[in-house]
Formats: C-alpha cells, structure tokens, sequence
C-alpha cells in the first residue's frame, strides 16, 4: 500500500495534447495498457533518458527520432519493456511507431516511443495494430487520468498532478504523470515520466528547465538501487496558451519553481508507491565538502540492504547507518565530526554525536520515530557546507514476493 499517496484528483487538460488509452493486451488482460498522445504542430520537446548502457529498442528510437523533428505524437506501452531484443526489438518499435504515425497524419520519425514491463520479451506488433484505430478515435483533452492508470505496471496507483501558474501575460498550465515502482534508482529521470504545458518555451531553454529539475527530483531517489534499461522523461511545451516563458520574462522564476515542484512531487511518489514499501524516508546529508560528496553519502545509505530492512522493522540500528557512510568513497572521512539525528515532524533524537553514540540517547526515542510511516535520517558530516537530500523506502518482504514472482 502506498505510504501517504492517494489517487489523483482533476488533472487540468493541457492545450495541444490530447491522449488516451486502450486495453491492447500486450501482456495484462481486461486493462489499459497502450498510451496514445498527439500533440499540436510546433510542440517542443525535452527529454533525458537512462544512461544504462543496455537502453531498450525504444529509447534509442525515441532519442533518434527527437533528433530529427519535434514530435507530433508519442506511443506508450505497459508489460514489455522490449529491452534486450536487439535488431528485432528496434524493428518492431520502428513499425509501432509508422501505425501511430499513419493515424496521427505525421512521419513515423515524429512519434516518440516508450516501454515499460519485462525484459528479455519481444515485443509483439499485433496488439498495437489492432488497438491504433481505438486510440485514434478516444483522443481527448481530458485523458491524462486513464493514461497515467494504463501506464502502470507494478504501481499500486496513478501517479499524476496538474497546477496552474498566473502570469503578467495569462494563465499556463502544467499536467504531469509518471509511472514506477521498482527498479528505481535514476541515472537521469525515472522510470517513464512526462509533463506537457501550454506555455511556449524555446528548445533550449526547455531542456535547460528539464535537466535542472531532474537532478533534484527524479535523480534523488532511490527503491532498491537498479538503474533501469527504459528510464525516460520529457518535458513537452505546445505554446497553445499564448504565454512565452525565457529566461527574460517576468515568470521564469515563476515556471521553473512550479515545474521543480510537480517533478518532485511525481518523484517522490514514485517511492511513496515503491513496491512492498510501509516507510517512506528522507535522507540527508549536509556538512559536506561539496552537493556531489553529500549525494554520495546519502545515495550510499539509501541502497544499503542491512539499513533498509531496519527501517522496516523500525529499529533505529544506528550502527548500520553509520556502516554505511563509513564505506561511502569519502576521502579524509573524520569519523569524530559525524552526527546522526532521527527526526519526524517536531520530533528531533540526536543519536551520534562526535562519531559515537549520544550519552543522551535513548533507544525508545529513535525506535518512535522510526515507528512512523514518514521520517527522516539526517546525517552530518562536519567537513563542510553542502547538502543533499535523497528518499527512498524501506525493503519489506512483499518487495522480495513481487520480484520473485514478476514474471509469473
């Protein structure tokens, strides 16, 4: 069950996108699992993708297709990642790609596509060919709520939200909604995100807005440590508002602040929703040489098994936190600056203090705040000024249950 998540409420429609979802049965039976989405002429598009080496057949045909034009559609699919499937698997990308394409009146190279399921499989071409006139015929304005559901797979929930943003010049929207449960630890995005706004936002300055939000959302977080083979996220901006927003108009600031916010709101849902998760914890670090260092220390934390089965059990074991940032590639580490602190709303236990246990800790105190769905481990390294601050979850015997049994 998701730690503090609840289904989305309205999402605002975005001028210039119109989407929706068809049960296409790639591989679930009687749901959604095929996304449409058509975008107005004059869309620009951002996107970052996985910096795993083995990338899927569509994200090397989203990333060459994005190359050549701005994208007029794009085409999601649930169940099969058709990731290690060499030529076959771009082959049968390419050709999901034309059938979207033959419908949407663009060239196949204007539709971008993203998978997301089981690796290893081919993907089977048949599904999409009988679901595209379907999805052509549903597209509508209102259809983020069914496509953020379609897109999930081991996701307990939807996840996507919308906010409006008033300018000198008029109100602009921003919709987003993404998708993932496990095999979360981003090396750029997360598993499969994608916002639209009706905003005008040059290329540049659209994934100069993209890249900066990442690293301090989709690229903070962490379930179990597995970089995945389709990490995608795009950020598409129609212009259908009449708004223009650069780096030289009153609301930049505005924008980017709002823009920051929804990713980190969709991506610390992502572990709100991790699978199996019953915490949901923030690690941060500070005093540290420089915001990498710190990173560092946190990211180091956040994957250590033996720490995140303690939070599950809620046992405030701080030795393994300390374990932990011991063995992160930290040089001149001096242990005898080191604090720990355990923390949950005004609640604030000081556990290490100088590198060693509190004289005034008291186990009961860390074991309550650990008690609780949401907390935090606040650790400082006393070498300097920066910070970090990454989530995570905790690792439960239902994570174990669902991967085990995944492909069955």
């Amino acid at each position: 069950m998701a730690v503090g998540l609840h289904p989305p409420g309205r999402l605002l429609p975005v001028g210039g996108v119109r989407l929706s979802a068809a049960a296409a049965g790639i591989r679930y039976e009687d749901r959604d699992d095929l996304v449409l989405m058509a975008l107005e002429p004059d869309t620009q598009a951002a996107a970052v993708f996985t910096r795993n080496r083995f990338r899927a057949a569509p994200v090397t045909v989203a990333a060459e297709h994005l190359s050549r034009a701005a994208p007029r559609g794009l085409l999601i699919n649930a169940g099969n990642a058709n990731a290690g499937t060499g030529l076959a698997g771009l082959e049968a990308c390419r050709r999901t790609c034309e059938l979207a394409a033959q419908r949407l009146g663009c060239a196949p190279y204007e539709v971008l596509p993203f998978s997301t399921g089981v690796i290893g499989e081919p993907l089977p071409v048949a599904p999409f060919e009988a679901a595209m006139d379907r999805l052509a015929a549903g597209l509508e304005a209102e259809g983020w709520a069914r496509a953020a559901r379609a897109i999930m797979t081991t996701d307990t929930t939807p996840k996507a939200a919308s906010c409006r943003i008033e300018t000198a010049d008029g109100g602009v929207t921003l919709t987003g909604m993404a998708k993932g449960a496990g095999m979360i630890r981003p090396d750029m995005a997360t598993m499969l995100a994608f916002l639209a706004t009706d905003a005008a936002v040059p290329a540049g300055e659209l994934q100069s807005l993209l890249g900066e939000a990442v690293g301090e959302s989709f690229n903070a977080i962490t379930v179990d440590g597995d970089t995945s083979t389709n990490d995608a996220c795009v950020l598409l901006a129609t212009g259908a508002a009449g708004v223009t927003i650069t780096p030289r108009t009153s609301h930049w600031r505005a924008f980017r602040r709002e823009l920051g916010r929804l990713m980190q709101w969709l991506a610390q849902a992502i572990v709100r929703d991790a699978e199996g998760a019953t915490k949901f914890v923030t690690v941060r670090v500070e005093g540290a040489v420089d915001p990498a260092q710190a990173r560092t220390v946190a990211y180091t934390v956040a994957h250590s098994p033996l720490v995140k089965t303690a939070f599950y059990a809620s046992d405030p074991n701080w030795g393994r936190i300390l374990a932990a940032v011991g063995r992160a590639p930290v040089e001149d580490l001096d242990v005898a600056r080191v604090a720990l602190w355990l923390e949950a709303g005004r609640e604030r236990v000081r556990v290490v203090r100088d590198g060693a246990l509190d004289p005034d800790y008291h186990e009961a105190a860390g074991a309550a705040v650990m008690a609780r769905p949401e907390f935090t481990v606040r650790i400082v390294l006393g070498r300097g000024a920066a910070s970090a601050t990454v989530w995570t979850s905790d690792l439960s015997h239902e994570y174990v249950r669902i991967n085990a049994e995944y492909r069955t």
